[in-house]
């Protein structure tokens, strides 16, 4: 059974970083493409990144990019998000996942909060 579980969300002042983790089990981390997926309060959810397994190629948002890095450690079998300049409008629950299409294989989710 795929297990995903995000930590290191929470409230930060625009302009601030925060990094986010996710660990992972039951499944191969190593050969799978990890994606970061989010949804603000009433909206629908937004693909922020994510990166391939076989070569470690990252793809971004364009809203994202130049602010947010996505890494993986396999050995760890974690992924993360480093999030700088975090602005309002990236307030968000944010979701690890093996596909983004399918939220049956996302986390639950840590929240984000962009607030002076």
């Amino acid at each position: 059974e795929v297990q995903l579980v995000e930590s290191g969300g929470g409230l930060v002042q625009p302009g601030g970083s925060l990094r986010l983790s996710c660990a992972a089990s039951g499944f191969t981390f190593g050969s799978s493409d990890m994606h970061w997926v989010r949804q603000a309060p009433g909206k629908g959810p937004e693909w922020v990144s994510g990166i391939v397994s076989s070569d470690g190629s990252t793809y971004y948002a364009d809203f994202v990019k130049g602010r947010f890095t996505i890494s993986r450690d396999n050995a760890k079998n974690t992924l993360y998000l480093q999030m700088n300049s975090l602005r309002p409008e990236d307030t968000a629950v944010y979701h690890c996942a093996t596909d983004p299409a399918d939220p049956g294989l996302w986390g639950k989710g840590t929240l984000v909060t962009v607030s002076s």
